[in-house]
C-alpha cells in the first residue's frame, strides 16, 4: 500500500513539473510576442525596417536618410536589435544592421491590412455624418 502512494505522488510531482514547464515555456512565447510587438510599435522603427528592408546598410547610411540625431536611430536601432528583429555586424569601423528574419514584414503587411479597414470604416462613418448633418439642413 505505502508502495503504491510513493508512486501516485511520485506521478502527481512528475505531472506538475510538466505542467510547470509548459507554463514557463508558454509564458516565455507571451514575453517573446510582447517584446516583438513593441518593438514594431514605434513609427521611427518602422521607418527603419522599411528602410533597411532591401538590404544591409551601414550607420553611416542610415543617418543621413532620417532628420533625427545619431542617438535617437542608435537607440531605435537598439531596441530593434534587442528583440531579434535585426542583426548587427561591425566592419573594422563600420556597423551594419539587417533585417534578420523577412516574416517580420509579412506581419506588419497584416497590420496595415488593419489599419486600412480602420480607415475605410471611418470614412464611411463619416460619409453616413455628412450625409445625416446635410439632411438637417
Amino acid at each position: 500500500m505505502a508502495s503504491s502512494i510513493n508512486r501516485l505522488i511520485a506521478i502527481c510531482l512528475y505531472l506538475n513539473k510538466e505542467h510547470s514547464a509548459f507554463a514557463m515555456i508558454q509564458k516565455t512565447v507571451l514575453q517573446l510576442r510582447a517584446k516583438i510587438l513593441k518593438a514594431l510599435s514605434d513609427p521611427i522603427r518602422l521607418e527603419l525596417l522599411d528602410f533597411l528592408s532591401g538590404r544591409e546598410r551601414c550607420v553611416c547610411e542610415i543617418l543621413p536618410a532620417f532628420p533625427r540625431s545619431q542617438s535617437t536611430i542608435s537607440k531605435h536601432l537598439n531596441i530593434l536589435y534587442e528583440a531579434d528583429i535585426l542583426e548587427k555586424r561591425i566592419d573594422g569601423k563600420r556597423t551594419l544592421y539587417k533585417v534578420k528574419n523577412p516574416h517580420i514584414f509579412e506581419l506588419i503587411r497584416v497590420v496595415d491590412c488593419l489599419a486600412h479597414e480602420q480607415i475605410s470604416e471611418l470614412s464611411e462613418a463619416g460619409q453616413i455624418l455628412e450625409k445625416s448633418l446635410n439632411d438637417r439642413s
